[in-house]
């Protein structure tokens, strides 16, 4: 059974009620990866659910840990999180940088995968930060400099660019609509299997590539809501499309 962590999907939300002259706030919390879990093959993955708050502190910090992981995917978390453990946010002190621990350990064959949100690639108002970054190094396409979120509310259906992937098997037919992504640009090296139609800018949506001897995808949608539809998330193809994804990240061949 391989084992994979899966870092970020989580949120705090906060409110504030008005009701005439009274008010009062709440605060609740929220997980975005739970469908995607629960559609995974538990006799073949392992998945390990790091949550966004608790990254900053827990995030590995040294090789040895990280290599307990066949794969690595960070989805809708920020650079930030990742790069400022509590002793140098709350105490100044110098620590490892691991967005460059994370790069070394791809490069010594480990694989990794960036799913797309809100802060992911670079994010809303570019906030999610990953250009010019360790991460953006390693993975097959680079990243704008700005807000890279396309929204897509109408939805889109994506456009095949390499049936013959393995990550494809079993998918054939008009996939359910996705509501969004990030834009980014393929790099030389790179294989575009998935994008969004050409009506809609043949934006990448699943590229694969490597990285020294490791492999490295990016997804530039999301996992779930809300660019991943109601119908997406129904749909059979959306355990198998993750399973074969994963099944490829973990896998001997490239």
């Amino acid at each position: 059974m391989k084992k994979i962590l899966l870092v970020g999907e989580s949120w705090v939300s906060n409110a504030t009620h008005y009701k005439g002259w009274d008010q009062f706030s709440s605060t609740t919390f929220h997980l975005g990866a739970e469908k995607l879990i629960e559609s995974i093959d538990s006799s073949q993955f392992q998945i390990e659910y790091m949550t966004s708050h608790e990254a900053s502190e827990k995030f590995p910090c040294k090789m040895s840990d990280l290599q307990k992981y066949s794969s690595i995917i960070l989805s809708d978390i920020g650079s930030n999180t990742i790069l400022l453990h509590p002793k140098v946010w709350i105490e100044g002190e110098t620590y490892v940088n691991r967005l460059k621990l994370i790069k070394d350990y791809v490069n010594l064959g480990g694989s990794f995968l960036m799913v797309g949100g809100y802060l992911s690639f670079q994010g809303i108002n570019g906030s999610a930060r990953y250009k010019g970054t360790a991460i953006e190094e390693i993975l097959p396409i680079d990243i704008h400099p700005y807000d890279d979120r396309i929204e897509v509310p109408e939805g889109f259906n994506v456009t095949i660019k390499n049936e013959d992937h393995e990550i494809l098997n079993g998918l054939s037919g008009i996939w359910p609509p996705l509501l969004g992504l990030n834009e980014v640009v393929p790099s030389k090296e790179s294989q575009t299997i998935i994008s969004t139609p050409e009506s809609f800018g043949s934006h990448p949506l699943l590229v694969v590539g490597s990285y020294g001897s490791g492999k490295t995808m990016a997804w530039t949608s999301d996992i779930g809501p809300h660019w991943v539809s109601k119908e997406f998330l129904s749909w059979k193809g959306y355990s198998i499309l993750w399973n074969q994804i994963l099944a490829w990240l973990v896998g001997e061949n490239y």
